[in-house]
C-alpha cells in the first residue's frame, strides 16, 4: 500500500513547497536554494531530506555537491490520491442528489 503521510506531511510546511516551486524552473544545488530563501543552507538541507523521505525530489551528486529536481513518480502518486478522493467526492455528491431527488419525488 503506498503511504501518503509522508508526501502530505512534507507539503505542510511553507519552506518546502517554497522548494518545490523552485525546482519547478529546473535542478538546483542547495546554495542556489538557499540563495532565494530566508532560510539558512542548513535549514534548505533538511527540508530537502523531508522532501526526498517524502518521494517528491531526487538528488544526484554533481563533483562536491548535490543536485536536487523534482520527482515525477512522488507527484504522480500525489496525483493518484487526489484523483482517487476526487472522484469518490463526486460519487458520494451524485449518490446525495439522487436520494435528494427520490425524497423530493415522494413528498405529498
Amino acid at each position: 500500500m503506498i503511504q501518503f503521510e509522508p508526501i502530505f506531511d512534507a507539503l505542510g510546511d511553507p519552506s518546502r513547497r517554497q522548494i518545490l516551486d523552485l525546482l519547478a524552473s529546473g535542478p538546483r544545488g542547495v546554495r542556489q536554494l538557499s540563495d532565494d530563501m530566508p532560510v539558512s543552507r542548513s535549514a534548505v538541507s533538511q527540508h530537502l531530506k523531508v522532501l526526498k523521505h517524502a518521494n517528491l525530489v531526487t538528488d544526484t551528486a554533481d563533483g562536491t555537491r548535490r543536485i536536487y529536481r523534482l520527482n515525477a513518480d512522488g507527484f504522480e502518486v500525489l496525483r493518484s490520491y487526489l484523483d482517487i478522493m476526487w472522484r469518490d467526492g463526486l460519487n458520494a455528491f451524485a449518490q446525495a442528489a439522487r436520494e435528494h431527488a427520490t425524497a423530493e419525488k415522494d413528498k405529498p
